[in-house]
Parts: structure tokens; C-alpha cells; sequence
């Protein structure tokens, strides 16, 4: 029977990706799935308005850090993570003679880890960018396209805000979906 624990990999921040397409690589290269079966970088969904245009990114939960299920009985596989390029080494490693022996995380760590992540699956995409009360927005969407007013009120939990837009001379207030507006500069 593995051994298979949790394990946190440090790789160069920005470069998580491109770490994890390697290490996958070279798994399935070295067959050695069975000893890491998933490799995983936490992250969410987020969007945000560019241009007038609603951009959906990946946004890490933990820049810089990689999740890897694996069993290290086999001392290949300590070698083969190790040595993949932007892997900088593991989390926690404790000193043991002549090599660092990586320390697992506790249950309840990963537990709360990817439930973190399922919990985001569940969800839509959410802003990264809030808006404040008195900013001034451009309506993107929708009859009012190309209004500009002032944000009144936020709604954070139904993610909609409160703008007064001028039309006519006179002030009105208007309900809009955040996707709806953009930020004026």
C-alpha cells in the first residue's frame, strides 16, 4: 500500500503553470502516476472589466506554491520533483543528516485547501475590483450604454451597485450589475 500525502512545493512565483505542465510531464514520462497522482495549484475565478470587456482569469491562492499528492517512499520521486526547473524545493523541509526530508500537511491543512477550491467551482466567477461609493463609472451595458454617473451604494452581497446617471438635466438613480459598469479613470 502508498504512502500518499499532501505535500507543498515552493516554484517560482508567476510560473506556477508552466512548473506544474513540467512536473506532469515528466510523471507521465518517468510512469510514475501512481506515486503522484495530483498535482494541484489552488486557485479561483475572477473577473474583471478591460476595455469595456469582461476578462476572466485565474487568480492563485497561494502565488508561488504548488499542491502535490505523492508518495516519497520511492526516492525517485523526491528526485524528480526536485528537479524540475522553477521548482525552488518543499515546504517545511526538515534537516535529516545529508537530506531534507519534506514534512506532509496535517489532514484538517488540506481539508480546508480543497474545500477552498470546491467551494469556487460551485461559484460563478466574483470581481476582484469592488467599487466605492462616490467613484465615478461608465454604464457598458444595457439602454443607458455610454452614461457616466457616480457610484450611491453598493450592494457587495448581490454584487450591484446604485449609480445616478444624468439624464436630462436631472440626476437618476439606476440599479446596475457590476459586468454592467466600468470604472471611469
Amino acid at each position: 500500500m502508498s504512502e500518499l500525502k499532501w505535500y507543498v512545493v515552493r516554484a517560482v512565483s508567476g510560473q506556477e503553470r508552466k512548473v506544474k505542465s513540467y512536473l506532469e510531464t515528466e510523471i507521465t514520462r518517468q510512469n510514475l502516476g501512481d506515486f503522484i497522482p495530483q498535482v494541484l495549484i489552488p486557485s479561483e475565478k475572477v473577473y474583471e472589466m478591460r476595455n469595456g470587456k469582461k476578462r476572466v482569469r485565474e487568480k492563485s491562492f497561494f502565488p508561488g506554491y504548488i499542491i502535490i499528492s505523492a508518495d516519497l517512499s520511492n526516492g525517485e520521486v523526491l528526485h524528480t520533483i526536485t528537479s524540475i526547473p522553477g521548482i525552488i524545493g518543499f515546504l517545511g523541509a526538515k534537516e535529516g543528516g545529508m537530506t531534507k526530508t519534506p514534512v506532509p500537511l496535517r489532514q484538517v491543512e488540506i481539508n480546508r485547501i480543497l474545500g477552498k477550491v470546491d467551494e469556487t467551482d460551485k461559484q460563478d466567477a466574483k470581481l476582484e475590483t469592488p467599487f466605492i461609493v462616490g467613484e465615478s463609472v461608465k454604464v457598458m451595458d444595457g439602454p443607458f450604454n455610454g452614461f457616466t454617473g457616480v457610484v450611491e451604494e453598493v450592494y457587495e452581497e448581490r454584487k450591484r451597485l446604485k449609480v445616478l446617471v444624468k439624464i436630462f438635466g436631472r440626476n437618476n438613480p439606476l440599479e446596475l450589475n457590476y459586468v454592467e459598469v466600468e470604472k471611469q479613470d
